[in-house]
């Protein structure tokens, strides 16, 4: 039997994958002793949410979005209001429940803004969300009495109460809540993914004139994905609104649109896990960068730019394109070879990091810095005769390794291909 299209062993299926993880991410509070850790796995799993309903759009519909923060940030401006409302009232509604108003209020925005945008693709598509993206960035400063200007709304969640007994004035509260949310959303979008609606947004992707010529509105398509993604992108800023308390004009400027472009670009965009991966890898570039440098952005747009340029599948895509050599159990002979040439290359990259932290150092006026418990002197040519040394050797060993890691692993894919003709 051929290993690619066997069928998935039990704890493979997606409801009993989900179940195992939840149940793994319910237990994780109990070893993490720092609130610093799940503060980091509560933004994580926002943006999971948040980026996988991009990907509704970008990787399933074809439909490059450089406006989808509308939805998630007015999702979660909808959010904290009924909240407010919800605690100056009395109303007796659970919080775990109110997130499904950030969903509807972004479902019911991706309707009217899907009935004219979702017309067309491509590049028409990609401007209108330009053009409304910023028109509600700017319009968020104008009506103050409902974005509350710059300083934006904030809330209490601890209005509303304890419910099943956990009291969301604790962190471990607030982090079940989002695990239940995240864990909801992924395993409904990606049921979603292979409904009939689903499969035909792949198809008016890869060409939506044969999908018309076969009896489809490719308009309709796109705009029903269009609405499910404001639901789930809504469904992340309420949980966003939550977690934080507060709601301001940046959640919905384009800054938050193109960080979910970012993650799922970096994740790839091709496969319906590599948002996930996207998002998890940015935040924790995000949180851990951000403690030890101040130009950690521009090493998120470096690893961008890289990204698209060398592995255009994302990280997801270079997991997957070893898996007939793992199922024909070949990576071991890629060991060596890859050793060889990215060694060197992330030796490389140390020295192009050394280069940037210099020239920072410079730019600010501190000629005198640490780096990697290395007491440097910008004014000195020594960091700088070093870093370019470092950088050319490891590039030039990089190199000549290239042709021989590609060589083996083309061996090992067609020994994988081989192997699966003679199954």
């Amino acid at each position: 039997m051929n290993p690619i299209i066997s069928t998935p062993r039990w704890w493979q299926r997606p409801f009993t994958l989900t179940l195992i993880i939840g149940v793994l991410l319910i237990m994780v509070p109990h070893f993490l002793s720092s609130k610093l850790g799940i503060a980091v796995l509560n933004q994580m799993f926002i943006m999971v949410v948040f980026t996988l309903a991009y990907n509704m759009l970008l990787g399933q519909g074809g439909m490059l979005s450089f406006g989808h923060a509308v939805y998630f940030g007015l999702g979660g401006y909808f959010c904290i209001h009924f909240m407010n409302a919800v605690a100056a009232n009395g109303w007796p509604i659970p919080l775990p429940l109110v997130p499904i108003i950030g969903g509807l209020a972004g479902m019911v925005l991706g309707a009217i803004i899907g009935s004219f945008s979702s017309s067309r693709a491509g590049t028409v598509f990609a401007m209108i969300s330009l053009g409304v993206g910023e028109l509600v960035a700017s319009s968020m400063l104008i009506f103050s009495s409902f974005s509350g200007g710059e300083e934006g709304v904030t809330t209490d969640r601890t209005g509303f109460g304890s419910f099943l007994g956990l009291s969301f004035a604790q962190d471990r509260s607030v982090y079940w809540l989002i695990t239940f949310w995240m864990l909801l959303s992924v395993y409904l979008m990606y049921k979603f993914s292979r409904t009939p609606l689903g499969r035909m947004s792949n198809a008016v992707r890869d060409n939506p004139e044969r999908v018309q010529f076969v009896g489809y509105s490719p308009r309709m398509i796109r705009f029903l994905c269009f609405m499910a993604s404001g639901f789930f992108a809504g469904i992340a800023g309420s949980l966003f609104a939550i977690n934080y308390e507060i709601v301001t004009e940046e959640t919905v400027n384009g800054l938050t649109s193109g960080v979910v472009l970012l993650q799922a670009y970096i994740g790839g965009v091709g496969f319906f896990a590599g948002p996930i991966v996207g998002a998890a890898v940015f935040t924790l570039l995000q949180t851990l960068l951000s403690n030890y440098t101040e130009i950690w952005a521009l090493y998120v747009g470096i690893i961008f730019v890289a990204t698209v340029m060398y592995a255009p599948a994302g990280l997801s895509g270079i997991v997957m394109m070893h898996r007939p050599i793992a199922q024909n159990h070949g990576l071991g002979q890629l060991l060596k070879p890859y050793a060889m040439c990215i060694a060197p290359a992330l030796l490389a990259m140390l020295g192009v990091v050394g280069l940037l932290e210099t020239t920072h150092a410079l730019s600010v006026g501190e000629a005198e810095f640490s780096l990697w418990g290395l007491d440097l002197d910008a004014h000195s040519l020594v960091p700088w005769l070093s870093w370019l040394a470092i950088i050319v050797a490891g590039a030039t060993v990089a190199k000549s390794q290239w042709n021989a890691m590609k060589d083996a692993y083309e061996n090992e894919l067609q020994k994988a291909y081989r192997a699966m003709e003679s199954s």
